[in-house]
């Protein structure tokens, strides 16, 4: 398997595309109006207080309160009368841990969702590259992905001789070739983070954000970008020396595989990820068969339905039925990957009557889905022939990220941003720059997307010195229109990707 990342930096919106053996697997995208959460920490202030619930609502500062339940505090964050009520369990006593208006320190332990405000944990961490820093707590975990008992005694041996004895540390997967001056830089980075972090809680006044974990450029390189990762290319110049910066403390010897890309085409339309981005808002995927995928979400799970479509096959129709359904493994792993599906999934393969195709199917769903970096489980076919999968959830899933409410049906349907509609319009002026670059145009757009680039004046660059934008009542929020201003002539399709 061959893994690539391209990223895609413009001011507004950076997007990051993990391409594995040519097909887009993973998209992440960061745009101003759009910040992930997940693992931050926070000074918030109680609202209220649920003896019966066994939790406390708090406020951190987003638009919904956030639920911590008694599960999730953490005995050695709090002061010593109120330990042994954690201890012993009790979750109706939690009003006397917390009161309103009571300052408590949390991290974000499930993003908010839809209607749900986030979900919070008291047991803080500080996630590095090679290790995970657990504040008040000595011990040393290993991850469970490294199998070798010799590797886990030799990193215990390494880093119980490098951290301190009130501090925990989790060795994660990706440390097969890490040293101990590897873990040691990592530590003393992590320990300066904490110390900085401790200031914090003692003097920062809630609900505020401590530490801020999601920048894009800190999920990449600790997260994304290893040494299975063939090469990294970029298409911005100053977002490449950020991510050489980054690499120089954690991971130097992965420095000379972030590529410059500075070619006009843009880059997702040289690698055909653009095409796939347009398409994960789809119900329906192709195989390369003929067959098809269906994908529906309810709120209670997702259901993922495999047709043969038009593929009749040359030989034996079990032949048909089976060589459909493996392809179908592959594309639902790539999917649920892709869209970052969470929760329940149900998949109904076509209909095989012999237990080898099954197994067959079932083993390649398997193989797929531990490229996944999200905790999931496979389940096997049930006696009504369905597969189920569970995948915990990382992040809101990549359309929510991509789109908005729509207006017209409560939210039954959802349509383009308008974030994303002018990110779009500025990848066609930059498409488009070298075959029309001296003439005048005149973009038409909704008056939501008008709006926006109102209130961003330096939205569009350059590009604003070349054009007039109007507003157009006849359009959809989604849509944008572009004329040529000396005769008129409409030439949106011609530079769409």
């Amino acid at each position: 398997m061959t893994q690539e990342i391209l990223i895609n930096a413009h001011p507004y919106e950076k997007r990051i595309a993990i391409v594995e053996d040519g097909r887009l697997v993973e998209l992440y995208s960061e745009s101003l109006e759009n910040q992930e959460v997940t693992g931050n920490i926070y000074k918030g202030i109680v609202r209220s207080v649920l003896p019966g619930m066994g939790a406390v609502f708090i406020d951190i500062g987003l638009k919904r309160t956030a639920f911590l339940h008694f599960s999730e505090l953490d005995a050695d964050f709090l002061p010593e009368q109120f330990r042994k009520i954690c201890e012993r369990g009790n979750s109706s006593q939690i009003d006397k841990i917390f009161t309103v208006g009571q300052e408590v320190v949390v991290q974000i332990k499930k993003p908010p969702l839809s209607k749900k405000g986030a979900s919070l944990t008291c047991k803080l961490t500080i996630p590095g590259k090679f290790l995970v820093f657990m504040p008040f707590k000595d011990k040393v975990a290993i991850s469970r992905k490294i199998k070798s008992g010799k590797q886990k005694h030799k990193f215990a041996e390494m880093l119980n001789r490098i951290k301190a004895d009130d501090v925990g540390v989790i060795v994660r997967t990706d440390t097969e070739n890490s040293t101990e001056e590897d873990f040691a830089m990592e530590y003393k980075t992590l320990d300066t983070v904490w110390t900085a972090l401790k200031k914090g809680i003692e003097f920062a006044k809630g609900p505020t954000c401590l530490f801020n974990q999601n920048e894009l450029i800190f999920m990449l390189t600790r997260d994304l970008f290893n040494s299975n990762v063939k090469r990294l290319v970029v298409d911005d110049r100053q977002y490449r020396q950020k991510i050489i910066d980054q690499l120089k403390t954690i991971a130097p010897d992965l420095i000379d595989r972030v590529e410059l890309y500075e070619e006009k085409t843009p880059l997702f339309d040289v690698y055909r990820i653009e095409n796939d981005i347009h398409r994960i808002g789809n119900s329906r995927i192709s195989l390369k068969s003929g067959g098809n995928l269906r994908i529906e979400r309810t709120e209670a799970l997702v259901s993922i339905d495999v047709n043969t479509g038009s593929f009749t096959g040359d030989n034996h129709y079990d032949d048909t039925i089976l060589q459909t359904n493996l392809e179908a493994a592959y594309e639902v792993a790539r999917q649920v990957r892709l869209r970052d599906l969470s929760g329940i999934m149900i998949v109904d393969f076509i209909d095989m009557a012999s237990a080898a195709s099954r197994d067959k199917v079932l083993k390649e769903v398997r193989k797929y889905m531990r490229r996944d970096r999200a905790k999931n489980k496979v389940y096997p076919f049930s006696p009504l022939g369905l597969v189920e999968i569970s995948r915990k959830r990382r992040r809101p899933e990549i359309i929510m990220n991509l789109s908005e409410v729509c207006p017209h049906c409560n939210g039954t349907g959802r349509l383009l941003a308008k974030d994303s509609v002018a990110v779009k319009l500025y990848r066609w002026l930059q498409r488009s720059e070298f075959f029309i670059n001296k003439e005048k145009l005149i973009v038409r757009v909704h008056r939501n997307v008008l709006h926006f680039l109102e209130a961003n004046t330096d939205f569009l660059g350059d590009y604003m010195k070349r054009i007039e934008i109007l507003e157009d009542p006849e359009l959809e929020p989604y849509e944008f229109k572009i004329l040529m201003e000396k005769n008129g002539k409409d030439v949106t399709e011609e530079y769409k990707s």
